[in-house]
């Protein structure tokens, strides 16, 4: 029995078969942990939501800004992008099953050891109030008022975390922390304008893994989301979105072991400035 950590897939189906061969995957004793972003600008997303929704006795997978993209639009509180490629699923006959089950998957997880999140934690939070503010937001994604909970998901603002917070700025910002963020500012602010990478950071940036005063020592947080900065394992942080969409790799980490596997992939979409 192997558990499998999986960076963002992002409708890259083919890939993500063969890394399941790669791996010797087997449904009937293994088990994946995916880091979100299951679908968007990756050519077959339908084809990706079916199979994890399929195989989901085996698979746990954490709710990624393009999975969310994806339940806000099909409720009419987003926009298609051009480089969007969610018609399918939004098209397809056994669509709004997919969905309703999307909506109810949690927005973090822990055990074995870790605990994954598609983008990351902000430093005041521990891994246990941490999974205590996912269940705020899953509580309202999978309940009966989930469609006024899409209603007021896109924005970026407020910019920092406070305990005062109430309703959907409250959730908002927990959402995009733990989807969206990469860099915190000198005033400890969630940054979404500058997503490349780490080197290349603007003055004043700090990635969130290292911002001061973090909680540390409890356990490895598993998360995807930040491609630009490919794969990346501390003894506290395993982020492994190495860019398959975009050219990369397709990335799998066994827990037991972390030992790494990776299958180069053909790019799907162009990075423009």
């Amino acid at each position: 029995m192997a558990i499998y950590a999986i960076g963002d897939i992002q409708g890259c189906f083919q890939p993500f078969q063969q890394l399941l061969r790669q791996i010797e995957f087997n449904p009937g004793k293994d088990t994946l942990w995916l880091t979100g972003d299951l679908v968007n600008r990756g050519p077959q997303s339908l084809e990706v939501l079916r199979w994890v929704f399929q195989h989901q006795d085996h698979v746990e997978i954490v709710l990624g800004n393009h999975d969310l993209h994806l339940l806000a639009v099909a409720e009419g509180f987003g926009k298609l992008h051009r480089s969007d490629t969610l018609l399918d699923i939004l098209n397809a006959a056994d669509g709004k099953v997919l969905l309703d089950w999307l909506r109810c998957q949690p927005m973090m997880i822990a055990g074995q050891g870790y605990a994954m999140v598609h983008a990351g934690l902000l430093p005041e939070w521990s891994i246990d109030r941490a999974l205590d503010l996912a269940e705020e937001v899953e509580a309202g994604l999978s309940g009966p008022k989930h469609r006024e909970f899409l209603s007021r998901l896109y924005g970026n603002r407020p910019t920092r975390w406070s305990e005062e917070l109430r309703g959907a700025d409250r959730l908002r910002v927990i959402v995009n922390a733990m989807t969206r963020m990469r860099f915190l500012n000198r005033d400890g602010e969630i940054d979404l304008n500058y997503k490349g990478e780490l080197d290349n950071a603007p003055a004043g940036l700090t990635p969130w893994f290292e911002a001061p005063g973090r909680w540390q020592g409890e356990m490895p947080i598993i998360c995807g989301h930040w491609s630009a900065l490919g794969v990346r394992i501390s003894e506290d942080v395993v982020a492994i979105d190495s860019g398959c969409l975009w050219g990369g790799s397709l990335t799998a980490m066994r827990l037991g072991d972390q030992a790494l596997f990776s299958l180069p992939c053909p790019a799907f979409r162009e990075i423009t400035a």
